[in-house]
């Protein structure tokens, strides 16, 4: 079920928002608006592949719906007082219900053993295998969403959001090295913890004292694909950005703590 390539370099790529695989039995249960599966992190994993050498990645294909893994499996709310979503959604990005009957607190403890735990019991093994071999693991978290979505943010999102839950999950100097790329991306807009600060799988991976670096980088849609559906990847506008995103994967293989 999750999909794991491994790589020599010290950089791990997590993808945990790139599936669109919903079990049938629980797809059966979305509304309309939920089986238009609208939230995905559309072709992420095709515009990271191939970008630099000697990464892993970890990438699981159920989708968000199903449940998140990047939230925390206890249900603590990453935004506290803000609109976001769910361990498992109840709503869609832009606040519409997305299922016929809301899942029970049974059916979602029985898809987080199912899904959630699997998917970073993987991430932890290696991230674990990665420090083993190099005294050191990075996590970069792969991500992109819609730059325009009234309910979770106001105003267009910049194209590059880059989130250390500020400064807090990996060293500054990796972190000044990640913004500094996004900055001199030229005809992209950037933000350094801005809306987005790093969702739990940052936050809980990224202990930088104890030799695990986690950053978070989320993408404007358009920077690479339509808004819209069917969600179409732009090969032009994306190999311009898969140039950015190959010196940042690249930088982040061959930093080594001071």
């Amino acid at each position: 079920m999750i999909e794991v390539s491994q790589g020599t370099s010290p950089l791990v790529l997590g993808l945990p928002h790139t599936g669109t695989e919903v079990p049938e039995d629980i797809g059966a249960n979305l509304n309309a608006q939920g089986r238009g599966l609208a939230d995905t992190d559309w072709h992420i994993h095709d515009l990271y592949a191939g970008l630099a050498d000697g990464v892993t990645t970890v990438r699981t294909p159920i989708h968000r719906y199903v449940i998140d893994v990047n939230r925390d499996p206890s249900g603590v709310s990453l935004y506290p007082g803000q609109n976001t979503t769910t361990l498992v959604p109840l709503t869609d990005f832009d606040g519409n219900p997305i299922w016929k009957h809301e899942p029970d607190a049974a059916e979602i403890t029985r898809r987080r053993d199912t899904y959630h735990a699997p998917y970073h019991a993987a991430l932890t093994a290696e991230m674990e295998r990665v420090k083993a071999l190099h005294g050191f693991a990075i996590l970069y978290d792969c991500h992109s969403i819609r730059g325009d979505i009234p309910f979770l943010f106001d105003g267009r999102l910049p194209d590059f959001n880059v989130g250390t839950n500020l400064g807090t999950t990996c060293s500054r100097d990796l972190e000044v090295m990640v913004f500094n790329h996004c900055q001199q991306a030229e005809g992209y807009t950037s933000v350094l913890n801005g809306r987005f600060k790093g969702g739990w799988t940052t936050r809980h991976y990224g202990r930088p004292n104890e030799g695990w670096h986690a950053i978070q980088m989320e993408l404007a849609q358009a920077t690479y694909c339509d808004e819209t559906p069917p969600w179409r990847y732009d090969p032009a506008r994306a190999d311009r950005m898969r140039a950015h995103l190959s010196r940042i994967l690249t930088d982040l293989t061959q930093w080594r703590p001071a």
